[in-house]
C-alpha cells in the first residue's frame, strides 16, 4: 500500500485529530468518500459529474449531511463553496488515502497479471522479440504481452500516451521528448538497387549532384531518413523523398517493381529479400541508431525487459553494439561488486 495510506485510513475512519472533530462517533467510509470528491472538485455538484460510479446530487447532499453530524461539526459551505477549518483539517486526513487507491489497484493488479506493452516494427516485433520473451518468461511465465506494430514516430506518441510501456525502435543520439533511452546497436545502412540498374556501388549513385531516381525509404521523421538526408547534404547532394513506406518489407517490394531506389539497414535484409533488387554498401553514411525506449521511472518488469532486449541486441549483433548501459543497478553488477570482496 502506498505510503501514507494505511494511516490516513485509521484516521479517516476513528475521526482522529484535533478537538473540531467529534471523536465519540465514527465516520462511515463511504460517506467520507463522497466527501473526497466534494472537497477535490469543489462542490457537490462537479463532485458528482466525477465520481466513478452512478449516484445522484440530492443523495449525496443528504450523506454529507450525515458525515457533518458523525463529525460533530460543519464541513464546508455550500454556497458559495468553501471549506471549513474541520472539512479542511478531515480532507488533509483522508486524501492520501483514496488519492492513492487508483496507483495501488493498479499495482495489485500488475503483481497477479503482469502485463507488458512493447511497441516497433512488425519485423522487430516478428522476428526478434519473440527470443528476448523466451527469457523474460523465465523470470515472469504469466505476463501478458500485447504488441503495436508501428514505425518510429508512431511508438514514440505510443508511450507519451501510456499505450505502450516499452518501444524497440530506431533512434536519435538523443531521447525523444519526455521520454528515456538505451541505445543498443548501430546498424550500417545498404541502398537497394533494381537487378537490371546499370550502377554497380553507392558511390556511383551519390557520384550526382541531383539524382532523378525516387527515393524509397521509411517516413521522412524517421531517425533513419533524417540522418540520411543529413549526409547528402553534407555531401552536396540534392534527393527528396518520393515514396514513403512504413516498412522494410514495403521499400523492397516498390524497388523490385522499378518504382525507385530504396534505403534500408542492413539487418531487415535477412527478413526483406527480392530476386530482382541487389544491394549497394553505404560506406560512411550514419548508420541506424536502434534503441529502447520507455517513460518515466520503469517497473522491475520494465526494467527487465530493457535489461533482456540489450542483451539480446548485443548477443545477436557483437560487431554492432553501443556501449550505453542501463542507468540502474542489475544483478550482473552486483556481482561485479561482490567479487573483489570475496578475492580478498
Amino acid at each position: 500500500m502506498p505510503p501514507g495510506c494505511r494511516e490516513a485510513e485509521r484516521r479517516c475512519v476513528a475521526g482522529v485529530g484535533d478537538s473540531s472533530l467529534d471523536k465519540s462517533r465514527v465516520m462511515n467510509v463511504h460517506h467520507l468518500e463522497l466527501f473526497y470528491y466534494v472537497a477535490k472538485h469543489g462542490g457537490i455538484s462537479a463532485a458528482v459529474r466525477h465520481i466513478p460510479y452512478g449516484i445522484q446530487q440530492p443523495a449525496v447532499s443528504g450523506q454529507m449531511t450525515r458525515l457533518e453530524e458523525d463529525a460533530g461539526a460543519k464541513l464546508f459551505e455550500r454556497t458559495p463553496f468553501r471549506l471549513t477549518p474541520a472539512g479542511e483539517q478531515l480532507f488533509a486526513h483522508i486524501h492520501p488515502f483514496f488519492e492513492n487507491l487508483g496507483p495501488l489497484a493498479e499495482e495489485l493488479r500488475a503483481e497477479s497479471k503482469p502485463e507488458l506493452r512493447i511497441g516497433g516494427s512488425e519485423l522487430v516485433l516478428r522476428d526478434h522479440v519473440p527470443s528476448v520473451m523466451q527469457r523474460l518468461r523465465a523470470r515472469h511465465p504469466h505476463v501478458r504481452l500485447r504488441l503495436h506494430s508501428g514505425h518510429q514516430v508512431q511508438v514514440e506518441d505510443w508511450l507519451r500516451n501510456d499505450e505502450i510501456d516499452l518501444a524497440i525502435t530506431s533512434a536519435n543520439a538523443r531521447p525523444p521528448a519526455r521520454l528515456r533511452q538505451l541505445s543498443l546497436v548501430l546498424i550500417p545502412l545498404v541502398l537497394l538497387v533494381h537487378r537490371e540498374s546499370p550502377w554497380k556501388s553507392a558511390a556511383e549513385v551519390l557520384a550526382r549532384k541531383k539524382i532523378s531516381e525516387p527515393l524509397v525509404g521509411q517516413p521522412e521523421s524517421t531517425s533513419v531518413m533524417q540522418g540520411f538526408q543529413r549526409d547528402l547534404r553534407r555531401r552536396r547532394v540534392a534527393w527528396p523523398q518520393v515514396v514513403e513506406a512504413t516498412s522494410v518489407e514495403l521499400v523492397m517490394r516498390y524497388v523490385a517493381n522499378g518504382e525507385g531506389l530504396g534505403v534500408v539497414n542492413r539487418v531487415a535484409l535477412a527478413a526483406a529479400k527480392h530476386r530482382d533488387v541487389r544491394v549497394l554498401p553505404l560506406d560512411d553514411f550514419e548508420p541506424m541508431r536502434m534503441a529502447a525506449l520507455w517513460r518515466g521511472e520503469p517497473s522491475p518488469l520494465i526494467r527487465l525487459a530493457v535489461e533482456e532486449v540489450q542483451r539480446y541486441a548485443h548477443g545477436a549483433f557483437p560487431q554492432w553494439v553501443c556501449a550505453d548501459r542501463v542507468p540502474w543497478e542489475t544483478a550482473a553488477d552486483t556481482v561485479e561488486l561482490a567479487e573483489p570482496t570475496r578475492a580478498r
